[in-house]
């Protein structure tokens, strides 16, 4: 036996692998659109802002919002950068370690934040939720986990429920 040789997929597996990376592609694009044309943000720029309306005190530390946003550290200081000319969130060094900076929403990124959620809400229950029984819905939810398991991630953000 040859141990070299791929497992390659099976036509039943294909079909799931492909369905999933479409979805993968097509979810997120339709998400970013919904939000620039509604709230003339990125859906980058809206999970930095809902990152940081989840946190205590709408505060963490850079690098535990770029785990949550799923971003390195440049990524997050562009957009950071970005949000901080608009008004809606400032940085400055934690005072507990110097070494790391804190991103902390202003009160008009709160505005901007809760403005926006009712309708990427709208648009996360027609697009993944409403299409689903309870039963699929939670199925998802665990076959989510476990891939997320697998690649070895997990969001970073205290505040965000795992149940």
């Amino acid at each position: 036996m040859n141990t070299d040789e791929p497992r390659w997929l099976d036509d039943e597996e294909e079909q799931t692998w492909l369905a999933m990376v479409s979805m993968l592609v097509g979810l997120p694009a339709a998400l970013d659109a919904q939000l620039q044309r509604d709230a003339g943000i990125s859906h980058f720029e809206y999970q930095v802002l809902a990152g940081l309306s989840m946190s205590p005190e709408h505060t963490l530390r850079m690098s535990d919002l770029a785990d949550f946003a799923e971003a390195s550290l440049s990524r997050l200081s562009h957009t950071a950068k970005r949000l901080e000319r608009k008004g809606w969130l400032t940085r400055s060094p934690d005072p507990a370690d110097g070494r790391f900076t804190l991103a902390t929403l202003t009160d008009a990124g709160w505005e901007k934040v809760t403005a926006t959620a009712p309708g990427h809400v709208a648009e996360v229950r027609r697009l993944v939720i409403d299409p689903l029984t309870k039963a699929q819905a939670k199925q998802l939810r665990e076959i989510s986990r476990r891939v997320n398991d697998a690649i070895g991630h997990q969001r970073a953000c205290p505040s965000v429920r795992t149940t």
